[in-house]
């Protein structure tokens, strides 16, 4: 590894930089470990328990663990069935809840690591709630509760729920595989490619059976979720303790400012240097020049160019390695380093800013970022795509690249938050006006090269029908003159742009396809148009030539057509007409506003219903009154069609358009109130 070192770097090759390998090529071990899931008794059905209350029994409790331990307790109850047996799962029933919990306590602290989803909130906290109720002494409890977190004593506690919904981890360690709705189910079906046991009943009137099987398969997945690919998430998670300085429990459940802060005061302490505060750097250096063009902002921002409306086939994107990390290593960018007090450093101009940088030292922050991008472009990023080397080896390599582009690509950003402590504002308009300065430097040399630039978006272009020998002087072009690799990151086989920024469909080589910016896949989005949205979605992937337009654009306008159709004749069971929104506080908090979903919980509290944070509140759209309805309330003949259709227009105009179909003419009317 050395030799590949020196290599890259000559005679420059820092002895910091060999250290940093050693870190890598430590041995991960195979930490023992067991996932646990709870089950919860509720009286109304979609009412999530509230832990602190822990006012219902705890119904099953199952284990699943890494030395292939599987178990399930269930409680009996009046009127459950005889006890039945699962296959490879021992299962044991109990006639006292407190003898249960007091069972359950005994397994969590025979292993070194519990892994729940959701444990910090729910399944540790109604533990330990529902243990004090029942009697058990605080000291037979080994779960203790912060203001945020659950944690085992002696051991620790790993919740997936918060490491899965950490964005950097999301989007850098596993590139957006899982996206809107971070559950369980969904992580496991983008994942592992297995679901949750579908259940059509609450989980209060499962029998003993499908309660066991419905509780062990969530401990099972919660389990497997750390077990994939040769325990990727669980070396990733050893890694990037060891770049951080930092204990599991705070990577897996702290956002990555917390990590990279951790790192950078360790790196000041082991040199001697003081650290400063937030303040001290502020009061010297906390003007900014430029102005922002989004409101909220403090300093102009990534460019992001206006894209040509319409259908493009032939779509090769290309985007720079690491843009903002690889600024801040080549201009040497640090807190320490931008605007200092040498006179002679001043005609050192960063391009678009009335800043200068240091030629007299080189940054701590700038080395820092600049390791981790190099150890990761050099060395484990083309190692772990070395055919040569055995499988097991570039796994382990990729979790370290993974491990380090987290690093590398949230970097750049905590210098421009005001929460880090080593905030400091020149740095990070320096870094976004490189960034912009890099995207027209070579938006320009693309277009002296006859390249049609249909679009960019603060580090990637979206070239239209390209010549691969342009492309690829392109990037060498790059390289030579930016010192920031280029490379080509995808190919559609066709991208539909709306015509807004950060707004378009494209379907990639392989028929997947690719989604920025559009409405269809949130949460709360009514059923009927999540379905619409997959079929015309569908329609647009089958999509192979300028031929296929017009046939496509026929049956988008015959499904829309048959959607609006079925509004009109209340032909959509209600079910799908529903928005679901959690209430998250009590209906007694709302004072000064209140939201559609409060509005429809006071009408199940006037019916005697009674509501609680952490029910499910499923209301739809209705003509006059509160214009919501709870859906229990709710009859098929008050729906407020045209609000549906917003919805529906909403959700696909900017489709549409895209593809050359005027959405008001969709029907073959301007106006829809014609049909309503």
């Amino acid at each position: 590894m050395k030799n590949r070192l020196r290599k890259i770097y000559g005679e420059d090759l820092d002895e910091e930089l060999i250290e940093w390998i050693k870190l890598f090529h430590t041995p991960i071990p195979s930490l023992r470990r067991v996932a646990l899931d709870i089950e919860v008794f509720s009286p109304v059905r979609n009412r999530i328990p509230n832990p602190e209350e822990a006012q219902y029994p705890v119904i099953a409790i199952s284990f699943s663990g890494s030395d292939g331990f599987k178990k399930v307790f269930i409680l009996k109850r009046m009127g459950s069935e005889e006890e039945v047996k699962i296959e490879n799962i021992e299962v044991k029933y109990f006639e006292d809840e407190r003898e249960m919990l007091l069972n359950a306590f005994q397994i969590i602290m025979e292993y070194p690591i519990v892994v729940t989803f959701n444990g910090d909130n729910f399944d540790l906290a109604y533990l330990y709630h529902r243990a004090q109720k029942l009697g058990v002494r605080k000291e037979d409890i080994p779960i203790v509760l912060g203001r945020e977190y659950a944690h085992i004593v002696p051991g620790i506690h790993i919740d997936l729920y918060k490491f899965f919904n950490n964005r950097a981890i999301q989007v850098y360690a596993f590139s957006n595989k899982y996206r809107e709705i971070k559950t369980l189910n969904s992580i496991s079906q983008a994942l592992l490619n297995e679901s949750k046991i579908p259940i059509s009943k609450p989980i209060s009137e499962l029998s003993p059976v499908e309660l066991a099987s419905y509780c062990f398969q969530d401990a099972d997945l919660t389990l497997k979720l750390t077990q994939f690919d040769n325990e990727l998430v669980m070396k990733l998670i050893v890694v990037l303790m060891r770049i951080a300085k930092l204990p599991m429990e705070d990577i897996t459940r702290h956002s990555i400012s917390n990590w990279i802060k951790s790192l950078a005061y360790y790196e000041h302490r082991r040199r001697g240097f003081l650290i400063p505060n937030s303040n001290e750097i502020l009061s010297i250096k906390g003007k900014i020049y430029t102005k922002a063009v989004i409101k909220g902002k403090k300093y102009m921002g990534a460019i992001v160019l206006d894209p040509m409306p319409g259908i493009f086939f032939d779509i090769v994107v290309v985007d720079f390695a690491s843009l903002y990390p690889s600024m801040m290593k080549e201009w040497n960018l640090s807190y320490e380093t931008v605007r200092c007090p040498h006179k002679e450093c001043r005609d050192n101009i960063i391009p678009g800013t009335p800043h200068w940088v240091c030629g007299k030292r080189r940054g701590l922050l700038s080395k820092i970022v600049g390791y981790i991008r190099d150890l990761r472009v050099f060395i484990y990023k083309p190692l772990s795509k070395d055919k040569n080397l055995e499988e097991d080896t570039r796994r382990l390599y990729d979790v370290m690249q993974r491990a380090l582009k987290v690093f590398i690509n949230a970097s750049y950003g905590v210098f421009g938050s005001e929460n880090f402590s080593l905030y400091c504002p020149p740095v990070a308009e320096s870094i976004t006006a490189l960034g912009r300065y890099a995207i027209i430097k070579t938006i320009e040399k693309a277009q002296s090269m006859n390249l049609a630039v249909l679009y960019g978006d603060t580090d990637s272009l979206f070239v239209w029908h390209p010549n691969p020998e342009k492309i690829n002087e392109l990037l060498l072009w790059s390289k030579k003159n930016l010192h920031i690799d280029l490379d080509i990151d995808k190919t559609y086989r066709f991208v539909a742009f709306s015509g807004l920024k950060k707004n378009y469909l494209g379907v990639l080589r392989d028929g997947r396809i690719d989604i920025k910016g559009l409405i269809g896949k949130k949460r709360n989005t009514p059923e009927f148009i999540k379905n619409l949205f997959k079929e015309v979605s569908m329609i647009l992937a089958s999509i192979n030539s300028i031929e296929d337009v017009d046939n496509a654009i026929h049956k988008i306008r015959e499904l829309t057509r048959k959607s609006y159709t079925m509004l009109r004749n209340k032909q959509y069971p209600l079910n799908d007409l529903a928005f679901r929104v959690t209430l998250t506080k009590s209906l007694k908090e709302y004072t000064k506003t209140t939201p559609q979903h409060v509005k429809a919980a006071f009408q199940l509290k006037k019916y005697g219903i009674n509501i609680d944070v952490g029910d499910i509140i499923s209301f739809v759209k209705i003509r006059g009154g509160d214009g919501v309805k709870a859906l229990q309330l709710a009859r098929i003949d008050e729906i407020d069609e045209k609000k549906y259709l917003e919805y529906i227009e909403t959700t696909f105009r900017q489709i549409l358009e895209s593809i050359g179909v005027d959405f008001d003419d969709i029907l073959g009317a301007k106006h829809l109130d014609k049909y309503f």
